[in-house]
């Protein structure tokens, strides 16, 4: 009479290698997979610009960080205007801040100057640094003050303080300009302080991809993506629009 053969006894180890390969296999996958959707969207938030049909001006920010900017390609690229940073404090000096300049006026774009404002030093210093370094030029947009914390500046002095001195800095590079000057504040800075109700400018917000409502008034230029990459420029520079002229929010 036959006999069955013996049934060969499961190894328990193989299951928990088997269910360990499964679980990595699908880990690697998933991982891959998040990798894909971040490089998807970085490259999209690196070209992404707001409808030209809502808003037809269009311009960058350009600092030193941008290097040896080609302005031919910027221009090309659909700037229409360009800020560019030039001073910052009592004492800070972009050091491509005049070649930048020149370099967009030379291909036609009309540009601006940016001044980084600072809480630890005081306002007639700093509008005499921006006086030393910024020409008077009847073609230029009017300058822009930065306002933002600074990891340099643990000061943090009281609003009334703050509205004194920025008003009597405004006042003094106006007087320079022949303009008067926008004010840029970030979320952070315009939370705590709220610089748009007591100083009375044109202002300028910043919100990657999104409209900004921090200010206590309309903005009229937004900064709408600071991620974006361009031939001709190092980096990632700000990407801005104005709001048309008669439009209502």
């Amino acid at each position: 009479m036959a006999t069955r053969a013996a049934k060969r006894p499961v190894k328990a180890g193989g299951d928990w290698r088997g269910a360990i390969a499964r679980f990595l296999r699908r880990t690697a996958g998933l991982i891959l997979l998040a990798v894909l959707l971040a490089g998807l969207a970085l490259w999209w938030a690196a070209r992404w610009t707001p409808n030209r049909d809502l808003y037809p001006l269009q311009g960058v920010t350009i600092s030193a960080d941008n290097g040896e900017v080609h302005w031919g390609s910027i221009k090309a690229a659909g700037a229409d205007f360009a800020y560019v940073a030039a001073t910052d404090g009592a004492s800070g000096v972009d050091p491509m801040f005049a070649r930048n300049l020149a370099g967009a006026r030379e291909v036609g774009i009309q540009a601006g100057a940016i001044h980084r404002y600072s809480l630890c030093q005081l306002a007639t210093d700093q509008a005499a640094n921006f006086i030393r370094h910024v020409p008077r030029r009847a073609d230029a947009l009017p300058a822009v003050v930065w306002l933002d914390y600074d990891d340099r500046c643990p000061d943090r002095p009281t609003r009334a303080l703050l509205l004194s001195e920025l008003a009597t800095f405004l006042a003094q590079i106006e007087a320079h300009t022949g303009k008067r000057s926008l004010i840029a504040p970030g979320p952070s800075f315009e939370s705590d302080y709220r610089v748009t109700q007591g100083i009375a400018r044109t202002t300028w917000l910043r919100r990657d991809f999104f409209e900004p409502d921090y200010g206590a008034h309309p903005w009229a230029m937004w900064q709408a993506n600071h991620y974006i990459r361009l031939t001709g420029a190092d980096g990632t520079v700000g990407w801005n629009v104005l709001r048309p002229e008669g439009e209502t929010p």
